[in-house]
């Protein structure tokens, strides 16, 4: 006989038996009626077959708190979005709390995850230091990240999204239309999804052949404005050294792309005719822009949903065996891209 222990009984242990996804399991669990009678009498006898005790020991106030920068962007929304229908599935209640990247507001959203006793966190801010991670420790509290700056501990589940190949096909979509000078207009230098973005423009142009002149990458904020002053700066350094201007940009958000679309007409410019724009995020506003936005579909509200997911396996005392998740990101085509109206060479 093996002296080895016995393999422990997860929810995804049952899950993975009953043939169900582990939410469907919790709703047995927490005696949820929308669940079929079949299904839940098939999912009690493994539970008994494998004399499963859920642990509840640190569901509380069956409150998790979502924090993020900022709460009025059009990529905060999507995140709320996803994590209030997950957690509402569940019968948890979320509570919102904004950063703003200050320290002032960093300690706030700790003390009041601490005062109301919340059983998790979802955490989607710029960074999270050594010292809060500590805190968050020492209050019992478990988390999960989402699309984080840099490196975390890889004992902290952490979702994000397949940047690099979205970057990859958004350059390989331009090159495919026959553009030759391709500028990006980069997120912020620190974040690894920038990073990310660009390293995928940049592999997907030497992969073709193809130069990246210098001043053709410009980093920036994610954001409207910030799309606007680096496309006319684009624009600008091409005018100054008497380089041909791009026929095509791809942007590494939908905000900088709309930025970029104002840069141009300002300049007589027309998008796609005489500059073509893919953006990355897919937020809802970028169906109904003028041209529609071709852009890389980030999975915003199945990133949260998924870190909502993680999160209450934890609380129940699950072990997650998921250091970091990528979810899969593909091209959406619309107006804002076509062939460039006059042939050009690679310079």
């Amino acid at each position: 006989m093996s002296s080895r222990p016995a393999a422990k009984v997860t929810i995804s242990t049952i899950a993975a038996e009953a043939g169900v996804s582990t939410a469907t399991v919790s709703k047995v669990l927490n005696g949820r009626a929308d669940v079929s009678t079949a299904t839940r009498d098939r999912i009690r006898q493994i539970m008994a077959r494998h004399h499963y005790q859920p642990r509840r020991a640190r569901r509380r106030g069956g409150v998790v708190d979502l924090v993020l920068n900022e709460l009025d962007s059009l990529w905060s929304i999507e995140i709320i979005r996803g994590a209030e229908e997950a957690l509402r599935d569940e019968g948890v209640s979320m509570m919102l709390s904004a950063v703003h990247g200050s320290t002032a507001g960093t300690n706030a959203w700790l003390d009041q995850l601490a005062a109301r006793r919340s059983d998790g966190a979802i955490l989607v801010v710029s960074d999270l230091t050594p010292r809060q991670r500590t805190k968050l420790g020492a209050l019992g509290i478990p988390f999960v990240l989402v699309d984080p700056v840099g490196n975390v501990d890889p004992t902290v589940p952490t979702i994000g999204a397949t940047n690099w190949a979205g970057a990859i096909a958004a350059t390989e979509h331009l090159i495919g239309l026959g553009h030759r000078r391709i500028a990006h207009l980069a997120g912020p230098r620190q974040l690894l999804c920038s990073r990310a973005r660009a390293d995928g423009f940049h592999a997907a142009m030497e992969a073709a052949g193809l130069p990246v002149p210098d001043g053709a990458v410009r980093y920036g904020e994610f954001n409207d404005p910030s799309g606007r002053t680096e496309m006319a700066a684009l624009l600008d350094e091409a005018d100054r050294v008497g380089r041909p201007s791009p026929t095509a940009v791809f942007a590494a958000s939908d905000l900088q792309a709309f930025g970029a679309y104002t840069a141009l007409r300002e300049r007589g410019l027309r998008v796609p005719d005489d500059v073509s724009v893919v953006g990355f995020d897919d937020v809802p506003v970028t169906r109904w822009s003028d041209p529609a936005l071709t852009t890389v579909r980030q999975p915003l509200q199945e990133m949260a949903a998924m870190a909502a997911n993680t999160l209450l396996r934890l609380v129940d005392g699950e072990d997650v065996n998921l250091p970091r998740v990528e979810l899969a990101t593909h091209l959406v085509v619309r107006g804002s891209t076509a062939a460039p109206v006059v042939a050009t060479g690679a310079g």
